[in-house]
């Protein structure tokens, strides 16, 4: 199985992608440990699909949930650039991801590490293994440059 960083990289891709066709650059990555398959990948899609749901982690959890035949994603892994938010925090329990990776910590809008600590909550019923701050300052500067080019600086 690859290592942490290079799935990240992968993210990074997705996240990428994002950024290109103007939303917030954010990627994520359902991957099997067993074998280390990629399941299902996604970049956030808000605004391309019309749908506030369409963050990269609930994109790539039904994709994976589709291509697996199962709601109940149990044992796998979800890697993403951006620490989740409350809304996605939720789905990644519901779904019983057994391991989150993220990226960049995020101060605001963070569900994890920061905010409400979705997975320290007593609402929380699948708590996910969690390991933040993998390649963190790349997936960060991705969300600084796009935010810096929207506002002209």
């Amino acid at each position: 199985m690859k290592s942490d960083e290079q799935y990240m990289r992968q993210c990074i891709g997705q996240a990428q992608a994002a950024s290109a066709r103007g939303e917030v650059p954010v990627g994520a990555l359902v991957v099997n440990p067993v074998n280390g398959e990629v399941l299902a990948r996604a970049g956030n899609a808000p605004i391309g699909i019309c749908d506030p749901t369409a963050h990269a982690e609930i994109l790539a959890l039904r994709d994976a949930a589709y291509k697996t035949d199962n709601y109940r994603l149990s044992g796998l892994i979800l890697y993403v650039t951006l620490e989740p938010c409350t809304m996605c925090a939720g789905a990644i329990s519901n779904a019983r991801i057994g391991r989150v990776v993220y990226g960049a910590p995020d101060a605001k809008g963070g569900a994890v590490a920061h905010g409400v600590r979705f997975f320290e909550s007593a609402a929380c019923h699948s708590k996910p293994e969690i390991t933040g701050g993998v390649l963190a300052d790349e997936c960060g500067q991705i969300l600084k440059d796009f935010f810096k080019a929207r506002r002209g600086k």
